[in-house]
């Protein structure tokens, strides 16, 4: 198995992404793939133990946001194809691409908040 993934550390990862709104299985992959120069979905699941659907869906996510990219692997005989996945930018532009998206949604709060208080 490869470096432990659940310490502390990962473990705050997780929920400070999950307090930016962004769902568990994305929160935990994109974690792992922090701590990885290049992983499959198939250890991706192993060591999160997120289902396979759930790997998909965040690895769809991630590469929507062009924060992953896939790679296929070659693969003797028959069955499903290998993909290898590695972020495709520094965790740190991540982390400043979620803080702009964050302090746009605080604006959008303080808005609301104010037009509220403009209709009482």
């Amino acid at each position: 198995m490869a470096d432990r993934f659940y310490g502390k550390k990962d473990q705050v990862l997780v929920e400070l992404l999950l307090g930016t709104g962004m769902p568990k299985n994305v929160a935990m992959t994109l974690a792992f793939l922090r701590k990885k120069e290049e992983t499959t979905s198939t250890e991706i699941e192993t060591i999160t133990e997120l289902r396979q659907p759930e790997v998909s869906l965040a690895m769809q996510e991630l590469r929507r946001r062009k924060w992953v990219i896939k790679r296929d692997i070659k693969k003797e005989g028959k069955g499903r194809p290998v993909h290898a996945y590695k972020l495709a930018i520094p965790f740190e532009k991540i982390v400043e691409t979620l803080e702009k998206e964050e302090k746009k949604r605080v604006e959008r709060i303080e808005n609301n908040i104010e037009q509220l208080k403009n209709m009482v």
